[in-house]
């Protein structure tokens, strides 16, 4: 595989320590793109109480985040790009597979517990809606 897509909710650990390793695995060799999405509160009544400039300071803060996590987290051989997204999650995986040309997406998902069935909406989401393969792995 050449390019890899591996989004990660920075704050839910479980979701991409179970899934690294399969990204890593796979990327090897080629590119790993690591992203991560800010949901978009902005259009709905939640957006109202966020002041003007929140979005761009969230943006700024979690790219600060999410490069110590690809420092900490990607061996420096591996070629990684990380990225940071604002909008719905799935659809913001989804466009970004289809603009990297991803050959794969990796996901990881918790073991289902009393409030997941399956898989959480957004990886639910992107394995019915992506074009590309969708790995799942299951902590």
């Amino acid at each position: 595989m050449s390019t890899i897509l591996f989004p990660i909710d920075l704050a839910a650990p479980a979701t991409w320590e179970i899934a690294l390793p399969r990204a890593l695995e796979l990327a090897q060799g080629g590119t790993l793109h690591v992203i991560t999405v800010i949901p978009n509160f902005g259009m709905s009544m939640v957006g109202g109480y966020f002041d003007e400039g929140f979005i761009e300071r969230a943006l700024h803060e979690v790219g600060e985040d999410l490069t110590k996590w690809v420092n900490k987290n990607i061996p420096d051989a591996q070629e990684v790009h990380p990225h940071v997204l604002h909008g719905r999650i799935y659809d913001e995986i989804i466009r970004t597979a289809a603009d990297l040309s991803a050959d794969i997406i990796v996901m990881g998902a918790p073991k289902p517990g009393v409030s997941e069935y399956l898989l959480g909406p957004n990886a639910a989401r992107v394995v019915r809606h992506a074009p590309q393969s969708v790995f799942i792995v299951r902590g």
